[in-house]
């Protein structure tokens, strides 16, 4: 058995860069092996790490210039890269009425702006997250790195992806199952603001059950989340659209958001996938479930 310790995230990019970690370790004098220490490890051959192939000389084409990846940067794409390759990945595209919610939203502006508060839809849709995966334990879970075991988590912590300048960061808000809407909204906003100010410790970035990506603000109808290892899923949000709905022959405009769920299918099928979906889409379109 190896007594190299590593984090699950640092063993499969060392499998996608090709590096042994027994070696590496000895070669540094020590046990434990950080992502820090694969910088300069040689990438493997094969389909996952060997990119040869596109090793082409651009400027015989035209004029180019080159723009370094910041450390940041190559470190989230080796994770990606590793990811991607490593997961059995699935995506379940799903919509949910936010027609409660918005009109909540518009009844608490004044007490929002009162309490200094910027209650976006998110709060409501981490909150119904955190609901949905009290529900659903299997969510709320990890794949032990051998594959043989399940490690279902009593906390429920979610990982709000933010688009920063320096590369998409993951701040991690705790316990949202036992937070109200205020606390959350507000927390919210302030692993955002720091995430873009570079203020986020390594301790808020890691150990959530699962992650959301916002693209709400930006667009989109619907997209392809990458699951964050060691999670086993993430959830994928797109911005709200008005849909007609028909109640017999009348035609109802609805605004719906686009959920998008992307699932390790070691762990979760997809009967599981579309029950999860169904109960969150229940709980965004009814927010006073999520709110008791």
């Amino acid at each position: 058995m190896s007594d190299v310790i590593a984090p699950p995230s640092v063993r499969a990019l060392a499998l996608q860069k090709g590096i042994d970690l027994e070696k590496l370790a000895r070669e540094l004098g020590r046990t434990t092996i950080a992502r820090e220490d694969l910088e300069s490890g040689k990438p493997a051959a094969g389909p996952v790490g060997d990119t040869t192939y596109w090793d082409v000389d651009h400027a015989q084409y035209g004029p180019v210039t080159e723009d370094p990846m910041s450390r940041f940067a190559r470190v989230a794409a080796g994770n990606l890269a590793a990811a991607n390759a490593l997961i059995p990945q699935v995506t379940h595209h799903d919509r949910a009425d936010v027609t409660a919610i918005e009109t909540l939203r518009k009844e608490l502006k004044p007490e929002a702006q009162a309490r200094g508060v910027k209650l976006t839809a998110l709060a409501f849709q981490a909150k119904a997250l955190a609901r949905a995966l009290r529900e659903f334990p299997r969510f709320n879970a990890s794949l032990s790195p051998d594959g043989k075991a399940l490690i279902l988590k009593d906390y429920v912590h979610i990982g709000i992806a933010v688009d920063t300048a320096h590369g998409l960061m993951v701040p991690v808000l705790r316990n949202v199952d036992r937070k109200g809407l205020w606390q959350i909204a507000d927390e919210i906003t302030d692993l955002a603001d720091r995430a873009q100010a570079r203020k986020i410790g390594p301790d808020e970035m890691g150990g959530a059950s699962m992650s959301i990506s916002n693209l709400g603000g930006i667009g989109g109808l619907g997209f392809t989340p990458i699951v964050n290892p060691p999670e086993v899923a993430i959830l994928g949000i797109t911005r709200t659209e008005t849909v007609t709905l028909w109640e017999g022959d009348t035609p109802r405009p609805v605004p719906m958001v686009p959920l998008d769920l992307s699932y390790d299918h070691r762990v979760i099928n997809g009967a599981d996938a579309a029950r999860f979906m169904t109960y969150l889409a229940g709980l965004i379109a009814d927010p006073r479930r999520i709110m008791v």
